[in-house]
């Protein structure tokens, strides 16, 4: 049989799993994934970390060992996320090994809450930098616009950055910008800048499920003929911007100076429209330097019936423009998709972190009083967070 994944990472795309639980890790289940699926990197939000902490007896213990010494919530939450991919990043040690620090990478999110805070989103990442301590840690930061100084400033101390939630073109140039310029600061604070690593989450099925949205209330026939296209045109159009930025003169010597580019990534690469083909958003998303980051589901289609066709998106940068000459004639207004996608996407990963931080209390409490299995206090609350969705 064709390893079509095998394939897809010959082709540049890096493939990385969109999911972390302590069952997966302590079953072998990531590591097999590793070995036999080309899974070189795992990506988590405060959703996966949700659902996870209230499925599964594995976190039992340690719930146990926090409530006798009396941890608050908020810190209980980080020790029990940080152990997970802290082991994570061990299973993945191979891969970042074997890619001299470019894959191998597992992510973490800073606080959802203080997204519109720079100040204190530094803070955080510098303190799950530290937490995890395994240099094939990503800390993830939400691009607001009070996100890109934090961005610049976790980078400058040497610290490597998942930047998350970019829906929007000119965001991610901003991300870009950010990007560079932290890279420089850690060049100047005396930082091997070969050992920092980046990449840029551009969310890709999110946009078709809200353009789609608008388009099925304008209701024309030539609105309904443009639903399911614009995620694609609009990530196509981001590698345009990538391969712009990383060939300029600024990039070069940032590179000399032993730079890894920042990749970009496709986030939210599962279908939300049934009808649409399960793997579309990692077949049309083909290109070198790439990563797509997938449900195990997704993974597991794409190694069933996925279709390695080159290079999809470089030659479609013109195609991409049309589509969205084309939604712009019919009255949709994409600056304000890309700003209620930023907007929805913080308040979802906020209800998730409160949903999570909600769930550990109640284990916490149940494990304090003795009561049985501590997890199942908060699976009513991991149902609400995983209804918000994932990255």
């Amino acid at each position: 049989m064709t390893d079509k994944l095998n394939e897809l990472t010959a082709a540049g795309v890096a493939v990385w799993l969109d999911d972390l639980s302590r069952v997966r890790l302590s079953s072998g289940g990531l590591d097999q994934l590793r070995r036999e699926k080309h899974v070189a990197g795992v990506t988590t939000n405060p959703t996966i970390f949700a659902k996870a902490l209230s499925d599964a007896d594995e976190y039992n213990w340690q719930l146990r060992d926090l409530a006798i010494r009396g941890i608050e919530v908020e810190e209980s939450v980080r020790m029990l996320t940080t152990y997970d991919v802290r082991w994570a990043c061990d299973v993945m040690r191979p891969s970042y090994d074997g890619s001299e620090g470019v894959d191998g990478r597992v992510s973490i999110e800073v606080d959802p809450r203080v997204a519109h805070d720079s100040d204190r989103t530094v803070a955080e990442a510098k303190a799950l930098w530290w937490l995890v301590d395994r240099p094939n840690l990503f800390i993830k930061i939400p691009a607001t616009e009070e996100g890109l100084s934090a961005i610049t400033d976790t980078l400058a101390e040497g610290i490597s950055v998942n930047v998350t939630l970019i829906f929007g073109l000119d965001r991610y140039s901003a991300v870009m910008e950010a990007f560079l310029a932290g890279m420089e600061q850690a060049k100047a604070n005396g930082h091997d800048l070969s050992t920092i690593g980046s990449v840029a989450s551009f969310f890709v099925s999110r946009v078709d499920a809200e353009v789609d949205k608008r388009l099925e209330k304008i209701g024309s026939e030539q609105a309904k003929s443009l639903r399911g296209k614009a995620a694609v045109a609009n990530a196509q159009l981001a590698y345009e911007r990538y391969t712009e930025v990383f060939s300029s003169d600024r990039w070069k010597a940032l590179a000399d100076a032993g730079a890894h580019p920042q990749r970009p990534l496709w986030a939210s690469t599962s279908t939300k429209n049934p009808d649409y083909r399960d793997v579309i958003y990692v077949e049309e998303l083909i290109a070198p330097g790439t990563v797509n980051t997938m449900p195990e589901s997704v993974i597991h289609a794409y190694a069933d019936h996925g279709e390695t066709r080159g290079d999809t998106i470089t030659g479609a940068y013109d195609a991409a423009r049309k589509v969205f000459a084309d939604l712009e004639s019919v009255g949709v207004d994409m600056a304000d998709v890309i700003a209620t996608l930023e907007r929805e996407g913080v308040e979802k990963f906020e209800a998730s972190w409160q949903e999570l931080l909600d769930g550990v209390r109640k284990s916490l409490e149940a494990a304090a009083k003795g009561k049985g299995s501590p997890n199942k206090a908060a699976k009513g609350n991991a149902k609400g967070a995983e209804k918000a969705g994932g990255a």
